[in-house]
């Protein structure tokens, strides 16, 4: 495939991505937006979120689900996501908060955040507010926003997809801060998710501040 080819690949899958938005658009709502999440599954770690609103003439080639690209590409495109956004916003729920009201009600606290900081953005910038949020398959009844849970949506929306690689780069970073703060859990390679390197970091060293203690009740656990 050459270059020219790959290119044309890529504005036809951005334009696919822009589906969602554009029926949305075409009901009279004017900042739409989108979020998804990184990280409910690690034993490790936060759980981070993104909101990300982008406008009408986006045109960055390659903004996909997060989990398609490679760390190079992410990198690139988190740039260039956060440059051309009208808004964007990013929120967190640590280990603390996972363990006292689950990792599910942590992510919706974590999204709610996220689009609250896109809205102050929006509103510092241009006066307005977002009206509409695609969620990737979460639904927050308490938002107080017309919204769209989309099974899948970081493979459909280009918002969702924006939002996926703003949240997945941020926590991989801070996961790979972890790994200087807490050396011997391999984090920089794994980002909290319980592979082998892991679970033996925690049968020799016990337990981090930053472990999830609900997720590990099968183990015999020791404070670092």
């Amino acid at each position: 495939m050459t270059k020219a080819e790959r290119e044309e690949k890529l504005r036809l899958r951005l334009l696919e991505m822009r589906t969602y938005e554009e029926e949305i658009g075409s009901r009279g709502f004017k900042y739409i937006a989108g979020v998804d999440e990184v990280g409910r599954g690690p034993l490790a770690g936060p759980v981070v979120a993104a909101c990300v609103l982008l406008p009408a003439d986006f045109d960055v080639l390659g903004v996909d689900d997060s989990k398609k690209l490679s760390e190079k590409k992410r990198e690139a495109l988190f740039d260039e996501i956060k440059e051309k956004a009208m808004a964007w916003g990013i929120g967190s729920a640590g280990p603390e908060v996972i363990d006292e009201i689950n990792i599910l009600e942590a992510t919706k606290l974590a999204m709610k955040e996220a689009v609250a900081k896109a809205d102050e953005m929006l509103r510092s910038e241009r006066g307005e507010e977002i009206d509409f949020v695609i969620f990737d398959a979460v639904r927050i009844d308490d938002l107080g926003k017309e919204q769209l849970s989309l099974i899948k949506g970081d493979q459909k929306s280009v918002s969702v997809a924006a939002a996926s690689i703003l949240a997945k780069v941020t926590r991989d970073r801070l996961m790979i801060e972890y790994e200087n703060e807490y050396p011997g859990y391999a984090f920089a390679g794994n980002k909290g998710y319980g592979t082998k390197a892991h679970y033996e970091g925690i049968e020799r060293l016990g337990i981090t501040p930053i472990h999830r203690r609900s997720f590990l009740t099968k183990l015999d656990l020791k404070e670092r």
